[in-house]
């Protein structure tokens, strides 16, 4: 890190056992991010009825390059150890992300396409879809998923993602449903 770890205390006492595990948590951070610049972490006491018990709330402040910052709030917690597991668990999460979205990891959802069955061979467990620009589709029995393969029949409208696979282009998860065409 390149600032020292902040850390506050708020309505809770002062407590080396917390800072240490505090401080043990937050350098662990840095495997998940390897250029954190600074971490600030507040602990408090949520002020409750006497009847209620001590409750607690950590907020991490994490900021890396690119990056503005992290801010994780965790509020009202009976263990302060569970609500400090809790907040790091969140702020490691994102900075996962942050790191895949650098390396451009990040996943993307394959565009539903829409098209027509033109040919069914119902006895190979194959067929053919015509996508809305006229090419051809290659798909199987394996590869339906609503209503069912032994239920479509050629003219019939679906909808359906297209992926490479080593013979070309195919349709998978074909399903029948509302489309446009």
């Amino acid at each position: 890190m390149e600032t020292p770890i902040q850390i506050t205390f708020h309505k809770v006492p002062h407590s080396d056992a917390v800072e240490a595990h505090i401080r043990e948590k937050a350098a662990k951070l840095e495997e998940f991010h390897p250029r954190i610049t600074s971490c600030r972490v507040t602990v408090e006491e949520q002020r409750m009825h006497h009847h209620q018990g001590h409750h607690f709330s950590v907020k991490i402040d994490v900021r890396v390059p690119g990056k503005k910052e992290i801010v994780v709030n965790r509020q009202h917690d009976e263990d302060i150890y569970v609500a400090l597991r809790d907040a790091f668990a969140a702020v490691q999460r994102q900075l996962e992300d942050t790191v895949r979205e650098k390396r451009g990891d990040v996943k993307t959802h394959a565009t539903q396409l829409h098209g027509k069955v033109v040919r069914i061979l119902s006895d190979e467990g194959y067929g053919f879809i015509e996508t809305a620009d006229g090419r051809e589709l290659y798909f199987s029995r394996e590869n339906v998923v609503h209503p069912g393969f032994d239920d479509l029949s050629p003219g019939v409208e679906v909808q359906f993602i297209e992926e490479m696979a080593a013979e070309g282009a195919q349709a998978k998860r074909v399903s029948v449903g509302k489309h446009h065409m």
